[in-house]
């Protein structure tokens, strides 16, 4: 039977990206993303909930994103999910496991002032003729 894992999410970073290398010289980017949504309940009363995401990116976008994003940026991520499990090191070796996001493409958004990652405040916009930040991705 067919299935279909995709998933698109736009929100901030929760902390500083973590860079690392696997052994074979791939760049590993770890970071959080959380994800804010609003709605009307029942009583009219406006609800609000955070998600938190775990992502992981690889190779020149893992770099990329190391490079410019930092905790509180906004980033717009597109990838799969993936389950992971593992045994914990406590004496009864408990079984854990989480979903992630696998990172295939990203974007970086404007700041609240308009400016994109990697433009110093202060300066003129960094950006093309385009309008394109110019940012590989």
């Amino acid at each position: 039977m067919p299935s279909y894992n995709s998933v698109t999410m736009l929100g901030n970073l929760t902390r500083d990206v973590q860079l690392s290398y696997t052994p074979n010289s791939t760049a590993v980017a770890d970071f959080g993303l959380a994800v804010n949504r609003k709605w009307n309940g029942a009583d009219g009363q406006v609800k609000e909930e955070v998600c938190f995401i775990d992502c992981r990116a690889f190779g020149k976008l893992a770099e990329v994103v190391n490079k410019y994003m930092h905790k509180g940026s906004l980033l717009l991520v597109h990838g799969h999910l993936t389950f992971e499990q593992w045994e914990g090191k406590d004496p009864g070796h408990t079984r854990h496991s989480k979903h992630r996001l696998t990172v295939e493409t990203a974007q970086f958004m404007p700041d609240g002032k308009g400016r994109q990652p990697g433009d110093e405040p202060g300066t003129d916009n960094a950006n093309g003729p385009d309008g394109s930040s110019g940012i590989p991705i």
